[in-house]
């Protein structure tokens, strides 16, 4: 899941009833383009964006301003919806955050509502599940993808108000091609058991990391009961080559309910999967992902490449050519391009 040059992308977890007093404190809204807020039963669609360090980069604030301006050219909601964007930065990205958010909704033809969340506080109420993922899913302290902002995600039902039910997390290295609405309809497919929406990985990157580091030091995990062509990092179809959390359709109420999903947050479950598969990740959230989805595939409904058309080619150049195509491949239109890696988004 490679990201933004400096910051975009997730979010974590914290305890139960005193979060709700907590986040209240670490939530502020405010509404743009439209009559003050949604009306009496209006649907809402809630999309949460992550800006974090964007006063050192002028390359991420116009990536980050760029995913913007796709986003509301594209958007086409319904009379009674309102498209709600939830702002995660870091207090000096908020500002700037909030000024391309402005200039982007400026003139857009829908209601649309800001809703800031505070990234330390939101931080602070996950350190303990943050750490243990840490620990397992980064490179260390300091490095890119140690930032507590590439976890929060896995618990963002801990997170977000009960009475919001359903969120889409989208990178910032993105453009969209397609109306966010259109995206949201997938939640409508998760199949029973499903809590999360997600693409597969577009490139050997767990081939690599299931291998052992590169030479194919040993046999890629296998998946319990999966047959023995389905290994965990080889291509698709056939494989399970991981996945890319540039794109999250999160069902916050299927994630709150489902026991066997929050019994794997636990520090020994995440611990046991990790001993299983010898697995070592560094790229946050998405080592999760992958993990528990070698286990328990049934948790996730895989969105298509066309939602999540990576463009990254790292590993084309780094020791995978002959099986690249295999993994790169996305047949159709595209609907969001994710220019990970710093690569260039195609102009429309």
């Amino acid at each position: 899941m490679a990201r933004l040059a400096a910051a975009a992308a997730l979010l974590l977890r914290p305890p139960p009833c005193a979060l709700a007093a907590v986040a209240a404190l670490a939530v502020c809204a405010f509404y743009y383009a439209g009559s003050g807020g949604p009306a009496p039963g209006e649907a809402e669609l809630h999309v949460l964006l992550v800006l974090a360090k964007a006063e050192r980069s002028a390359a991420l604030r116009a990536k980050a301003e760029a995913a913007l301006r796709s986003l509301v050219r594209r958007a086409e909601l319904g009379p009674r919806q309102t498209l709600a964007l939830h702002l995660l930065s870091d207090a000096p990205s908020k500002t700037l955050g909030e000024a391309l958010l402005r200039g982007a909704l400026r003139g857009a033809p829908f209601t649309s509502k800001v809703i800031g969340h505070d990234v330390e506080a939101l931080a602070e109420q996950l350190r303990p599940l943050v750490g243990n993922l840490q620990r397992l899913f980064s490179a260390g302290a300091g490095t890119y993808y140690g930032d507590p902002l590439f976890f929060l995600s896995v618990a963002m039902h801990r997170l977000l108000p009960r009475e919001i039910s359903r969120i889409v997390q989208v990178d910032l290295d993105v453009e969209y091609r397609a109306n966010i609405r259109e995206l949201f309809e997938e939640f409508d497919h998760f199949q029973a058991g499903a809590v999360i929406g997600i693409a597969r990985e577009m490139q050997p990157v767990y081939r690599c990391v299931l291998a052992g580091g590169g030479g194919g030091a040993r046999l890629l995990a296998v998946p319990s009961g999966a047959p023995r062509d389905q290994s965990g990092g080889a291509p698709p179809p056939e494989g399970l080559p991981g996945f890319n959390s540039g794109v999250l359709l999160l069902d916050l109420e299927a994630m709150r309910r489902s026991a066997l999903y929050n019994r794997l947050l636990e520090p020994e479950a995440v611990q046991g999967l990790a001993d299983k598969f010898h697995f070592r990740g560094h790229l946050g959230d998405q080592d999760f992902f992958t993990l528990v989805g070698m286990e328990h595939p049934g948790l996730f409904h895989v969105l298509d490449c066309a939602w999540n058309r990576q463009l990254c080619s790292w590993w084309r150049d780094h020791g995978y050519s002959e099986v690249f195509e295999r993994y790169f491949r996305c047949d159709g239109p595209v609907k969001i391009y994710h220019g990970n890696c710093n690569t260039p988004i195609p102009a429309e």
